[in-house]
């Protein structure tokens, strides 16, 4: 319910289509790294719109363990997932305050370790003041960004409920006055490049280690399976461009 226009700039009411669990996940919090192939289009907020899909009881063990070990990185040891993964519904809504490239994200000491590691991806969005939606509302999604429409909004505005995130995120701007000052590429001369990956790398626990590799391996799966069914409306993580050219998986390359 809306109308693809990523590309042309020209959003007034951005919505973005993602798959289960991955949607909830970014809604209630716990994701802060929204992770795609290509860079964000916009600041501001964006409208999350859940796919249709109904996730399967092994990825969403993977992608909980993955955060709940991210999480214990900062001192958080009690998270608390959503109770369920809706499908085929508007679920709620993030702040956009930047993009960075995967190897900036990992290497920037001024977010806590967690959130570094969420840079599985060639584009991070950076995404803060998640809120979900008391009642979901079904509607159809579409590939990229693009509009809801404005009943759709109208009717998502007064629905809204402030998340209280288990770790809030306030991602700093190199620019206050610059709400597109995190751009890829912005942070790279002051960074010392791949110091963190590499330790992430080399010294994580095996615990941790697993966990990443948990998380990958859900996200290859997953998209093994939504583009093996032909029953898919819309092919969120591992879907393809309107061009045809695929634009990778979610967590590897969110969509």
């Amino acid at each position: 319910m809306g109308s693809r226009s990523r590309g042309d700039g020209n959003y007034t009411n951005p919505c973005l289509t993602m798959h289960q669990p991955w949607a909830s996940l970014l809604v209630y919090g716990i994701k802060r790294i929204e992770g795609r192939s290509w860079p964000s289009p916009i600041t501001g907020r964006l409208w999350i719109h859940a796919a249709g899909k109904v996730p399967d009881p092994e990825t969403i063990k993977a992608m909980e363990d993955f955060y709940r070990q991210l999480y214990e990185l900062d001192g958080v040891t009690d998270l608390k997932f959503p109770e369920h993964y809706p499908v085929s519904r508007l679920i709620g809504c993030v702040e956009v305050v930047g993009c960075l490239k995967s190897e900036e994200l990992a290497s920037w000491e001024d977010v806590p370790q967690g959130v570094r590691l969420e840079g599985l991806t060639a584009f991070c969005w950076l995404c803060e003041k998640p809120q979900k939606l008391l009642i979901p509302f079904e509607m159809r999604g579409y590939q990229g960004v693009y509009n809801l429409e404005r009943r759709v909004l109208e009717g998502a505005l007064r629905g809204l409920s402030p998340v209280e995130a288990p770790l809030p995120i306030k991602f700093p701007l190199p620019d206050p006055r610059n709400p597109f000052s995190l751009t890829p590429g912005s942070l790279v001369n002051g960074l010392n490049k791949g110091s963190i990956k590499s330790k992430t790398e080399e010294d994580s626990s095996p615990t941790l280690k697993a966990a990443i590799a948990g998380a990958r391996a859900a996200a290859t799966q997953f998209s093994k399976k939504t583009n093996s069914s032909p029953a898919v409306v819309f092919q969120g993580q591992g879907s393809r461009t309107r061009s045809g050219a695929k634009e990778g998986v979610q967590i590897l390359d969110n969509e």
